[in-house]
């Protein structure tokens, strides 16, 4: 008896690990699914629509990288309830198509999961709620302290940081981010449905894992 023990509760931890996971990924599945019907509802209203009654945020961008198919609906702030459903837009960041730098953060495991597969010179479009879309060409990488960003978002030119924990692989927090450098390479275009005061010490730190 005493030999079954542990390989039964290796096998209910690994289950209640599996079911954990899967429960994240759906809900995180499902949360998109509900930002992009209220996306669509703050572009053709120009008002901000939440994604459901109860939530204290609401769709403020979507992020695409068509060679990879990725895309997610960004939400206003990087608390970690926002994140817990989608990417943050950095408080204190430029939007996307302003001079400065405009930071959006996200969890490695769900939404920002596809940023391991996007490379240097891929192509990456934001859309604004007023419907506006920016072009961004990906140009350099970096790994950082979460307390160390060195991101300046009054610098000069038009730029883009998508950040996310690192190791990108890892299950466990740790103080490193991985941020995507981008700039601009093309100004707004009108959204076609297919299928303020900014300082460096308030976007010092990213709250994503």
């Amino acid at each position: 008896m005493r030999r079954l023990f542990l390989p039964l509760l290796l096998a209910l931890a690994g289950l209640t690990l599996f079911a954990q996971g899967t429960y994240i990924h759906a809900k995180a599945w499902l949360a998109q699914v509900l930002l992009e019907r209220a996306f669509a509802q703050t572009i053709a209203t120009g008002r901000d629509s939440k994604p459901w009654s109860w939530a204290d945020t609401w769709p403020v961008a979507r992020i695409e990288v068509r060679r990879i198919g990725a895309s997610a609906i960004v939400l206003s702030g990087s608390s970690g309830q926002a994140l817990a459903f989608g990417p943050g837009h950095v408080e204190f960041t430029a939007e996307a198509g302003e001079r400065g730098v405009a930071v959006y953060s996200a969890h490695r495991d769900t939404h920002f999961r596809f940023l391991k597969q996007v490379r240097i010179g891929d192509e990456i479009d934001v859309t604004r709620r007023d419907g506006k879309t920016f072009r961004y060409r990906a140009d350099a990488q970096s790994v950082v302290r979460f307390d160390q960003s060195g991101i300046d978002p009054e610098s000069d030119g038009y730029g883009l940081i998508l950040s996310t924990c690192w190791p990108l692989g890892a299950v466990t927090p740790g103080p490193d981010r991985y941020l995507l450098h981008a700039t601009l390479i093309e100004p707004a275009q009108l959204y076609t449905k297919t299928g303020s005061s900014r300082s460096t010490a308030a976007i010092s730190s990213f709250s994503a894992q």
